[in-house]
């Protein structure tokens, strides 16, 4: 199976196993990651057509056509949770813009971007359009930060790095596209089946081993229903078979590495110490591999653990209850973080009060984690500054000249 789009051709087959060699995701998660490609691809193409503008002017003599002069050339630093999804998320509309790319993989997961690149010059892309530099962040990254040709910088990543990337991008005055950490809350009201909010909290926290910047890591329940929705999603966690995502029978794969493992472990550890309730089995596995068991905590004092206020990025829920939806709003907004949210309700009323209020550049109802290229994708407060997809991200790519023509 081949996509095309201007020419270009991905295959799919052969990415899909470069991703799993990086980072080992299940079969699933690896086949809806590729998927994505083309409405990215297809939406780029799209967003591009009405760059230009034209607006009559109030003096008859004049005529002043908006023009769009594209940023020259970018550079894109990529994450390890989805190496092939964000480097399309990032190349396309660059590329739809007129732009040259370089793109650098996180270094625990080059091998599609460095694939990415092999099918480009085999597309018949022309040299140096599309470029990929392999190395470390600190080393690699930053020098092409502060490339005098580079002048504009994309970096989705972890908060801390960004602070980095953004003091050194102010510097230079160097424009800066940055999304970064999240801790999204999920809200259930107490109209909500609670077997919908059971599914709907665990693929929340759960997908891609809860390795994903928008996972649903704090979760708010109605404490009327409270009890019946966090057992329901401790069953579940409890249930999912870890395995090789080689392995078809495998629900969740390892993490990507034995240090980020330990982290985890070590805040579920924490987390547990500082008054938390672990709900689910044993979150570390014996034998070969960096597994992490899916872990539930009820926090049913709703107290400050540390596992509720930084980023985890594992598949680790703190669930908390609450009595009404002033209550919920505060909690759901005491956090650094503001990248994604989900409501889960009936009442479309309560629903579009907390979409209001809640601080965060994506609101979903009755669902989560679900990205449409069309609209905007970017946070609030530490997580980040920009906003990528759609015309936002061909905004952000390109700069507006005016041009004033007398005659």
């Amino acid at each position: 199976m081949r996509w095309r789009i201007g020419g270009s051709r991905i295959e799919l087959p052969a990415l899909r196993q470069d991703q799993k060699l990086c980072r080992n995701p299940t079969i699933t998660e690896s086949c809806l990651s590729v998927s994505e490609l083309t409405r990215f691809g297809i939406c780029a193409r799209f967003s591009v057509a009405p760059v230009d503008g034209l607006i009559p002017s109030p003096a008859p003599e004049d005529f002043c056509p908006i023009a769009t002069a594209y940023t020259a050339v970018r550079f894109d630093s990529v994450p390890w949770n989805f190496p092939l999804l964000m480097a399309v998320w990032k190349i396309a509309p660059a590329l739809a813009c007129g732009c040259t790319v370089v793109l650098k993989p996180a270094e625990e997961t080059p091998l599609t971007a460095i694939r990415l690149a092999e099918l480009a010059h085999e597309a018949g892309f022309p040299a140096g359009v599309f470029n990929v530099v392999t190395g470390r962040g600190e080393t690699a990254g930053a020098a092409l930060v502060r490339h005098p040709l580079v002048n504009k910088v994309t970096f989705t990543g972890s908060t801390e790095v960004g602070h980095i990337i953004g003091r050194q991008c102010a510097d230079d005055l160097k424009r800066a596209s940055l999304e970064l950490g999240g801790k999204s809350p999920v809200i259930v009201l107490d109209d909500c089946d609670p077997r919908k909010a059971i599914e709907g909290a665990a693929g929340a926290i759960f997908f891609n081993h809860g390795q994903v910047c928008t996972a649903g890591s704090r979760l708010y329940v109605a404490r009327s229903i409270y009890d019946e929705v966090v057992q329901g999603i401790a069953a579940v966690a409890d249930s999912i078979a870890l395995g090789s995502g080689f392995d078809t029978a495998t629900q969740m794969g390892p993490m990507v590495s034995a240090r980020h493992r330990d982290k985890v472990v070590g805040m579920i550890a924490q987390g547990q110490q500082e008054g938390g309730e672990i709900l689910s089995r044993e979150a570390r596995v014996d034998g070969d591999g960096y597994f992490v068991r899916p872990t539930v905590i009820a926090n049913h004092a709703c107290k400050p653990l540390t596992v509720v206020k930084e980023e985890v990025f594992g598949p680790v829920l703190v669930a908390m209850p609450y009595d009404d939806l002033d209550e919920v709003l505060a909690q759901a907004n005491a956090s650094e973080y503001g990248l994604g949210a989900s409501v889960w309700t009936n009442q479309l009323d309560k629903a579009l009060r907390l979409v209001d209020g809640i601080e965060a550049g994506t609101v979903w109802v009755n669902t989560h984690n679900m990205v449409d290229p069309a609209m905007p994708f970017g946070g609030f407060k530490a997580s980040g500054i920009g906003r990528e997809h759609g015309k936002a991200i061909i905004d952000s790519y390109t700069e507006s000249k005016s041009v004033c023509i007398a005659y």
